[in-house]
């Protein structure tokens, strides 16, 4: 987080996290909307419309004389690009971590879920904050927040919201909870 105290304002990245097309393009583009800030994304794609490195797009929030700037990020999913994620997570101030939450899926959350753990261990939720999103609630066949939290190795400290990003249900929430733990 960088702080410039002469203009008075606050900068944080956030930066979406999880398994290939379990939703955080589709997340972040939901909260833009949401937020009438559509424009502001920016995203390098494949021609099938796959995130290729990151999506990227910031927010501002004004309270009193400060403004709080959020650098929204997204890091791929795919195993082919594997080598960005740390780029992309490099100074993230917390993260969202999207779990495609459908039963045949359970391994690549697990996967992405320890990948990310690899690369802060003990931190991850602690030091730097993190929330869960169980995205696809709305698909048949999805697990129980139980049996993910369990398969994840979840403590109870971290916030997990269940999500449809297609419709934004919870995806302002999940935001909101981690600009909280962020700024707690």
């Amino acid at each position: 987080m960088l702080i410039d105290w002469s203009s008075k304002v606050i900068q944080s990245k956030i930066v979406y996290y999880g398994p290939a097309m379990s939703g955080k393009t589709t997340s972040i583009q939901t909260l833009f909307k949401k937020l009438n800030q559509y424009d502001k994304i920016e995203s390098i794609e494949t021609t099938t419309g796959r995130t290729l490195f990151f999506d990227f797009g910031s927010l501002e929030l004004t309270r009193n004389d400060w403004t709080l700037r959020m650098y929204i990020w997204s890091a791929t999913g795919q195993d082919y690009y594997a080598e960005t994620r740390s780029t992309v997570l490099a100074g993230a101030d917390g993260i969202i971590f999207v779990a495609d939450i459908q039963s045949h899926l359970l391994e690549d959350n697990v996967r992405s879920w320890n990948e990310l753990k690899s690369f802060y261990g003990n931190k991850l939720g602690r030091e730097l904050p993190v929330v869960i999103m169980l995205n696809k609630t709305d698909l048949p066949n999805v697990l129980n927040r139980q049996r993910i939290t369990d398969a994840l190795d979840v403590h109870n400290g971290i916030h997990v919201f269940p999500s449809i990003a297609l419709n934004g249900y919870n995806v302002t929430e999940a935001l909101s909870a981690i600009i909280q733990q962020i700024f707690q």
